[in-house]
C-alpha cells in the first residue's frame, strides 16, 4: 500500500493595480537596476540592487535598507539590523506578461529560513496597463499582515511613478 503525502497548499493574498503606462515602462520597473531601485521596499525603505538577472533561474540580490527614522528605530526594537541582504530567485520569466520569483525568507529572528512564492500578471488595457501580485502567505498572521502592509506601501510608491 502507497501512500500519497500533499504539501497544504499556502494561501495568498493579491494586491491589483491599473497604471497609465505601457507594458514596456512596467516591465523595465521589474527587470532593471534602475527601475527597481526606484520604488522596491516600503516607505521608509530604500534598496541597493547587486546583481539582477531576470531569466528563469536567475538572482536578484540586493539590501534592503531602513532609511526613516520611525523604520530604523522599529527594526532596532525588533531586534533586526537596518540593512538586511536579501535575494530572490526569477522561477518564471515571460517579457512583458509574466514574473514569477522565490524569495527567501531569512530575516526574522528566531524563524528558520524559509521561501515565499510571487506572481506578477501584466495585461495590456487600452492605454493602460493591470499589474496583478500574488504573493503567498508568510509563516504566521502576524507576519503576514506585515508583508501585506509592506506590499501596500511599497506599491504606493510604484503608484506615484505614474501620476500623471
Amino acid at each position: 500500500m502507497t501512500t500519497q503525502t500533499e504539501t497544504p497548499k499556502r494561501s495568498t493574498f493579491t494586491f491589483e493595480r491599473t497604471y497609465p503606462a505601457t507594458l514596456a515602462e512596467v516591465w523595465e520597473l521589474w527587470t532593471t537596476k534602475d527601475g527597481f531601485e526606484s520604488w522596491w521596499g516600503p516607505e521608509g525603505f530604500s534598496v541597493k540592487v547587486h546583481e539582477l538577472d531576470a531569466r528563469p533561474g536567475g538572482l536578484l540580490r540586493y539590501d534592503m535598507i531602513a532609511t526613516a527614522p520611525e523604520q530604523v528605530a522599529f527594526m532596532k526594537r525588533a531586534g533586526m539590523p537596518t540593512s538586511t541582504p536579501s535575494s530572490l530567485t526569477f522561477t518564471e520569466v515571460t517579457p512583458q506578461r509574466r514574473i514569477a520569483y522565490r524569495h527567501a525568507v531569512d530575516f526574522i529572528p528566531g524563524v528558520a529560513p524559509y521561501n515565499v512564492s510571487t506572481g506578477v500578471d501584466l495585461q495590456e488595457q487600452g492605454d493602460s496597463v493591470r499589474m496583478t501580485v500574488t504573493a503567498d502567505a508568510l509563516h504566521s498572521g502576524e507576519w503576514t499582515q506585515r508583508a501585506s502592509a509592506g506590499w501596500e506601501s511599497q506599491l504606493r510608491k510604484l503608484d506615484q511613478r505614474f501620476q500623471r
